[in-house]
């Protein structure tokens, strides 16, 4: 079984943003291990999400554009395209979630990713984000995949893929950002995806990353911190 975020918190971060984190625990940050839905205090929930890494030089590049504009969740999200939005396992569900995982990257082959401008979802949800020119389709496709078997959950939005670079911030700074990535062009091959867990000090981090095809590398990055394994499961 796994738990969701609020409707209405999904719809704030525009369609899997994780959670924001200024201010102590906002509404909709995952609860803590035992803290939700009337588990024990020793129970082992884990809060996890499942993204496409943004490769460095981009990566770090659009990282350090959301810092500017003033979002705190600039440092505690690695940049990224969500497939799973922020969700709460048993941590006892997670050997069948990575083997579900891994049977999708393993069928799965690379794809062109092509970042054009700037798009935003306001005034439903207050975020500006980089825009897909190219692989939209192949977001959607793995996305899909990764949305059944014991990570089935129903979104409050149709899946729309999208890099965030400003969420939640005055009207006046959303704007600056739209305006200052509308020029904003980057290419790049999707090697795989990631599985990310969000720790107590609020900071996401990949707990594994999932190579497409026979478990070839992914190239080395902000990301890459261990060799591949046999299976293609990359242990960070």
């Amino acid at each position: 079984m796994v738990t969701d975020r609020s409707a209405d918190d999904d719809a704030a971060e525009g369609a899997g943003e994780p959670p924001s984190a200024g201010g102590g625990a906002p509404p909709g940050t995952p609860a803590a291990p035992g803290e939700r839905g009337g588990a024990g205090p020793g129970a082992d929930v884990r809060a996890i999400g499942v993204a496409i890494p943004i490769p460095d030089p981009h990566g770090a590049f659009l990282q350090a554009r959301r810092a500017s504009f003033g979002d705190p969740l600039a440092h505690a999200i690695p940049t990224h395209i969500t497939l799973l939005p922020p969700t709460e396992v048993p941590g006892q569900a997670l050997d069948a979630i990575e083997r579900h995982l891994r049977e999708i990257a393993r069928t799965e082959r690379p794809f062109p990713i092509r970042l054009r401008g700037s798009g935003t979802f306001r005034p439903v949800s207050p975020v500006v984000f980089v825009a897909l020119a190219e692989g939209f389709s192949g977001c959607e496709h793995v996305q899909a995949r990764v949305l059944s078997g014991p990570l089935a959950r129903p979104l409050p939005f149709p899946y729309h893929p999208h890099v965030t670079i400003a969420h939640h911030l005055a009207d006046d700074v959303m704007d600056r950002a739209f305006k200052e990535l509308a020029g904003y062009r980057a290419d790049f091959d999707v090697w795989g995806f990631s599985l990310y867990e969000h720790g107590l000090d609020g900071v996401w981090r990949p707990r594994y990353d999932f190579v497409f095809g026979e478990g070839g590398p992914a190239p080395h990055g902000s990301l890459d911190r261990g060799g591949p394994d046999p299976d293609g499961q990359r242990s960070v």
